[in-house]
Protein backbone atom coordinates (compact mmCIF):
# COMPACT_ATOMS: atom_id res chain seq x y z
CA UNK A 1 0.00 0.00 0.00
CA UNK A 2 1.49 3.25 -0.76
CA UNK A 3 1.42 5.59 2.26
CA UNK A 4 0.97 9.09 0.46
CA UNK A 5 -2.50 10.34 0.91
CA UNK A 6 -3.54 7.41 3.12
CA UNK A 7 -5.14 8.29 6.87
CA UNK A 8 -3.35 6.53 10.03
CA UNK A 9 -4.23 5.42 13.52
CA UNK A 10 -1.19 5.13 15.95
CA UNK A 11 -2.30 3.90 19.69
CA UNK A 12 0.27 4.87 22.03
CA UNK A 13 1.58 7.27 19.68
CA UNK A 14 2.40 10.30 22.32
CA UNK A 15 5.51 8.40 23.10
CA UNK A 16 7.90 5.88 22.32
CA UNK A 17 7.33 3.27 19.17
CA UNK A 18 3.90 4.85 18.22
CA UNK A 19 6.10 8.77 17.98
CA UNK A 20 8.54 7.15 15.93
CA UNK A 21 5.72 5.67 13.99
CA UNK A 22 3.42 8.15 13.67
CA UNK A 23 6.16 10.59 12.65
CA UNK A 24 7.38 8.36 9.89
CA UNK A 25 4.06 8.04 8.54
CA UNK A 26 3.24 11.63 8.61
CA UNK A 27 6.86 12.26 6.63
CA UNK A 28 5.74 10.75 4.40
CA UNK A 29 2.44 12.07 3.23
CA UNK A 30 0.00 10.26 5.40
CA UNK A 31 -2.45 11.78 7.69
CA UNK A 32 -1.79 10.23 11.31
CA UNK A 33 -4.35 10.25 14.53
CA UNK A 34 -2.56 9.97 17.96
CA UNK A 35 -4.69 7.86 20.09
CA UNK A 36 -2.89 7.78 23.95
CA UNK A 37 -3.74 9.40 27.44
CA UNK A 38 -1.29 11.89 28.07
CA UNK A 39 -3.07 14.86 26.63
CA UNK A 40 0.10 17.11 26.90
CA UNK A 41 2.36 14.80 25.30
CA UNK A 42 -0.63 13.81 22.59
CA UNK A 43 -0.97 17.35 21.45
CA UNK A 44 2.84 18.01 21.41
CA UNK A 45 3.28 15.47 18.84
CA UNK A 46 0.51 16.27 16.64
CA UNK A 47 1.00 19.47 16.65
CA UNK A 48 5.19 18.49 15.42
CA UNK A 49 2.90 16.82 12.33
CA UNK A 50 0.73 20.10 11.34
CA UNK A 51 -2.09 19.77 9.14
CA UNK A 52 -1.47 15.77 8.98
CA UNK A 53 -1.76 15.21 12.85
CA UNK A 54 -4.49 14.57 15.06
CA UNK A 55 -4.68 13.38 19.13
CA UNK A 56 -7.43 11.80 20.59
CA UNK A 57 -7.44 11.07 23.99
CA UNK A 58 -8.66 7.24 24.09
CA UNK A 59 -8.33 4.35 26.28
CA UNK A 60 -7.76 1.34 24.37
CA UNK A 61 -10.02 -1.00 26.36
CA UNK A 62 -12.75 1.22 25.76
CA UNK A 63 -15.54 0.81 23.03
CA UNK A 64 -16.79 3.82 23.65
CA UNK A 65 -13.57 5.59 23.35
CA UNK A 66 -12.65 4.31 20.15
CA UNK A 67 -15.51 4.35 18.49
CA UNK A 68 -15.79 8.16 19.00
CA UNK A 69 -12.19 8.72 18.22
CA UNK A 70 -12.83 7.05 15.24
CA UNK A 71 -15.58 8.93 14.14
CA UNK A 72 -13.31 12.15 14.92
CA UNK A 73 -10.79 10.52 12.03
CA UNK A 74 -13.43 9.98 9.50
CA UNK A 75 -15.11 13.45 10.46
CA UNK A 76 -11.33 14.98 9.64
CA UNK A 77 -9.65 13.09 7.48
CA UNK A 78 -12.72 11.40 5.64
CA UNK A 79 -10.98 7.54 5.57
CA UNK A 80 -8.90 5.37 7.51
CA UNK A 81 -6.37 2.95 5.75
CA UNK A 82 -3.87 1.88 8.32
CA UNK A 83 -3.92 0.94 12.31
CA UNK A 84 -1.02 0.47 14.02
CA UNK A 85 -1.19 -0.57 17.34
CA UNK A 86 1.71 0.65 20.29
CA UNK A 87 -0.53 1.03 22.71
CA UNK A 88 0.40 -1.32 26.31
CA UNK A 89 2.03 -1.30 29.97
CA UNK A 90 4.79 -3.62 31.15
CA UNK A 91 5.13 -4.06 34.60
CA UNK A 92 6.72 -7.30 37.24
CA UNK A 93 5.33 -9.33 39.76
CA UNK A 94 5.85 -13.12 40.12
CA UNK A 95 3.36 -15.77 40.32
CA UNK A 96 3.95 -16.10 44.14
CA UNK A 97 6.31 -13.81 46.09
CA UNK A 98 6.76 -14.04 49.41
CA UNK A 99 4.36 -16.13 49.89
CA UNK A 100 1.35 -13.76 48.52
CA UNK A 101 0.03 -14.65 45.55
CA UNK A 102 0.67 -12.57 41.93
CA UNK A 103 -2.64 -9.85 42.13
CA UNK A 104 -4.94 -11.14 40.20
CA UNK A 105 -6.43 -7.50 39.17
CA UNK A 106 -3.00 -6.69 38.00
CA UNK A 107 -3.27 -9.83 35.60
CA UNK A 108 -6.02 -8.73 34.23
CA UNK A 109 -5.38 -5.20 33.94
CA UNK A 110 -2.01 -5.97 31.57
CA UNK A 111 -4.26 -8.53 29.64
CA UNK A 112 -7.02 -5.61 29.14
CA UNK A 113 -4.15 -3.24 28.19
CA UNK A 114 -1.96 -5.06 25.47
CA UNK A 115 -4.10 -7.71 24.62
CA UNK A 116 -7.90 -6.85 24.27
CA UNK A 117 -7.16 -3.13 24.03
CA UNK A 118 -5.28 -4.30 20.97
CA UNK A 119 -7.88 -5.69 19.40
CA UNK A 120 -11.05 -3.61 20.58
CA UNK A 121 -9.48 -1.45 18.16
CA UNK A 122 -8.06 -3.06 15.55
CA UNK A 123 -12.16 -4.49 15.40
CA UNK A 124 -13.28 -1.16 15.05
CA UNK A 125 -10.41 0.29 12.22
CA UNK A 126 -11.11 -2.86 10.37
CA UNK A 127 -14.57 -1.85 9.61
CA UNK A 128 -13.72 1.66 8.36
CA UNK A 129 -11.19 -0.19 6.37
CA UNK A 130 -13.78 -2.37 4.15
CA UNK A 131 -15.26 0.60 3.15
CA UNK A 132 -12.01 1.90 0.80
CA UNK A 133 -11.98 1.05 -2.73
CA UNK A 134 -9.41 -1.57 -3.49
CA UNK A 135 -6.02 -0.72 -3.91
CA UNK A 136 -3.59 -1.65 -6.70
CA UNK A 137 -2.66 -5.16 -8.14
CA UNK A 138 -3.74 -6.93 -4.58
CA UNK A 139 -6.80 -4.88 -4.15
CA UNK A 140 -5.74 -3.85 -0.99
CA UNK A 141 -8.34 -1.99 1.48
CA UNK A 142 -6.11 -1.54 4.79
CA UNK A 143 -3.59 -3.03 6.83
CA UNK A 144 -3.16 -3.66 10.48
CA UNK A 145 -0.01 -3.63 12.42
CA UNK A 146 0.07 -4.83 16.22
CA UNK A 147 3.03 -4.85 18.75
CA UNK A 148 3.92 -7.59 20.67
CA UNK A 149 7.23 -8.46 22.16
CA UNK A 150 10.05 -11.27 22.76
CA UNK A 151 8.49 -11.88 26.37
CA UNK A 152 5.80 -13.74 24.00
CA UNK A 153 8.18 -16.21 23.22
CA UNK A 154 10.64 -15.98 26.25
CA UNK A 155 8.92 -14.13 29.35
CA UNK A 156 11.25 -13.71 31.87
CA UNK A 157 10.79 -14.09 35.75
CA UNK A 158 8.11 -11.87 36.73
CA UNK A 159 6.81 -11.61 33.34
CA UNK A 160 3.58 -14.36 33.67
CA UNK A 161 1.11 -11.51 32.92
CA UNK A 162 3.11 -9.52 30.44
CA UNK A 163 4.25 -12.28 28.59
CA UNK A 164 0.63 -13.95 28.25
CA UNK A 165 -0.48 -10.77 26.67
CA UNK A 166 2.25 -10.50 24.32
CA UNK A 167 1.76 -14.21 22.96
CA UNK A 168 -2.08 -13.50 22.64
CA UNK A 169 -1.17 -11.07 20.56
CA UNK A 170 0.99 -13.03 18.57
CA UNK A 171 -1.89 -15.78 17.92
CA UNK A 172 -4.32 -14.11 17.01
CA UNK A 173 -2.58 -12.52 14.26
CA UNK A 174 -2.73 -15.43 11.31
CA UNK A 175 -6.83 -15.77 12.65
CA UNK A 176 -7.50 -12.16 11.90
CA UNK A 177 -5.80 -12.00 8.57
CA UNK A 178 -7.80 -15.23 7.55
CA UNK A 179 -10.67 -13.08 8.57
CA UNK A 180 -10.03 -9.90 7.32
CA UNK A 181 -8.69 -11.66 3.24
CA UNK A 182 -11.72 -11.46 1.92
CA UNK A 183 -11.60 -7.77 2.82
CA UNK A 184 -8.32 -7.09 1.31
CA UNK A 185 -7.17 -6.04 5.20
CA UNK A 186 -4.01 -7.39 6.20
CA UNK A 187 -2.96 -8.32 9.54
CA UNK A 188 1.05 -8.49 10.82
CA UNK A 189 2.74 -8.20 14.40
CA UNK A 190 5.74 -7.13 15.47
CA UNK A 191 7.55 -8.13 18.66
CA UNK A 192 10.62 -6.23 19.22
CA UNK A 193 12.93 -6.92 21.76
CA UNK A 194 14.61 -4.42 24.17
CA UNK A 195 13.81 -0.50 22.34
CA UNK A 196 14.69 2.53 23.77
CA UNK A 197 11.58 3.53 24.91
CA UNK A 198 10.23 5.16 28.14
CA UNK A 199 9.97 2.15 29.73
CA UNK A 200 13.60 0.83 29.10
CA UNK A 201 15.09 4.35 29.69
CA UNK A 202 13.50 4.32 33.41
CA UNK A 203 15.63 0.96 34.47
CA UNK A 204 18.46 1.81 36.09
CA UNK A 205 22.19 2.08 34.27
CA UNK A 206 23.78 -1.21 35.85
CA UNK A 207 20.59 -3.38 34.93
CA UNK A 208 20.87 -2.12 31.26
CA UNK A 209 24.03 -2.10 31.27
CA UNK A 210 23.65 -6.23 32.24
CA UNK A 211 21.39 -6.41 29.73
CA UNK A 212 23.20 -4.89 27.02
CA UNK A 213 26.17 -7.68 27.70
CA UNK A 214 23.99 -10.23 27.23
CA UNK A 215 22.87 -8.92 23.56
CA UNK A 216 24.02 -10.55 20.61
CA UNK A 217 24.59 -7.95 17.75
CA UNK A 218 24.43 -4.76 18.06
CA UNK A 219 25.08 -5.05 21.06
CA UNK A 220 22.46 -2.19 22.02
CA UNK A 221 18.96 -1.72 22.89
CA UNK A 222 17.04 -0.73 19.43
CA UNK A 223 15.76 2.40 18.38
CA UNK A 224 12.26 3.63 17.76
CA UNK A 225 13.16 4.25 14.17
CA UNK A 226 13.89 0.87 13.46
CA UNK A 227 10.71 0.01 14.77
CA UNK A 228 8.67 2.61 12.62
CA UNK A 229 11.48 1.33 9.89
CA UNK A 230 9.88 -2.64 9.89
CA UNK A 231 5.85 -0.64 10.41
CA UNK A 232 6.63 1.24 7.04
CA UNK A 233 8.27 -2.12 5.19
CA UNK A 234 5.05 -3.82 6.15
CA UNK A 235 2.08 -1.33 4.85
CA UNK A 236 4.25 -0.53 1.58
CA UNK A 237 4.99 -4.58 0.96
CA UNK A 238 1.79 -6.02 0.24
CA UNK A 239 3.12 -9.84 0.49
CA UNK A 240 3.18 -9.45 3.82
CA UNK A 241 0.24 -10.60 5.54
CA UNK A 242 -0.71 -13.11 8.79
CA UNK A 243 2.68 -12.93 10.80
CA UNK A 244 4.80 -12.26 13.35
CA UNK A 245 8.34 -10.35 12.64
CA UNK A 246 11.24 -10.55 16.00
CA UNK A 247 13.12 -7.32 15.58
CA UNK A 248 15.44 -7.76 18.33
CA UNK A 249 18.93 -8.14 17.00
CA UNK A 250 19.31 -12.13 17.54
CA UNK A 251 18.59 -11.61 21.26
CA UNK A 252 17.17 -14.37 23.10
CA UNK A 253 15.87 -13.15 26.85
CA UNK A 254 17.38 -14.98 29.68
CA UNK A 255 15.43 -16.31 32.53
CA UNK A 256 15.99 -12.70 34.68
Amino acid sequence: MQIDGKVAIVTGGASGLGQATAEALAKAGANVALFDLNDQLGEAVANTLGGNGMYCRVDVTSEADVKNAIGAVMARFGSLHVCVNCAGIGTAAKTVSRGEPHSLEHYVRIININLIGTFNVLRLAAVEMTKNSPEGVSGERGVIINTASAAAYDGQTGQAAYAASKGGVVSMTLPIARDLARDGIRCMTIAPGLFETPMAMSLPEKIRTGIIAQLEYPKRFGMPSEYAGLAMHIIENAYLNGECIRLDGASRLPPR
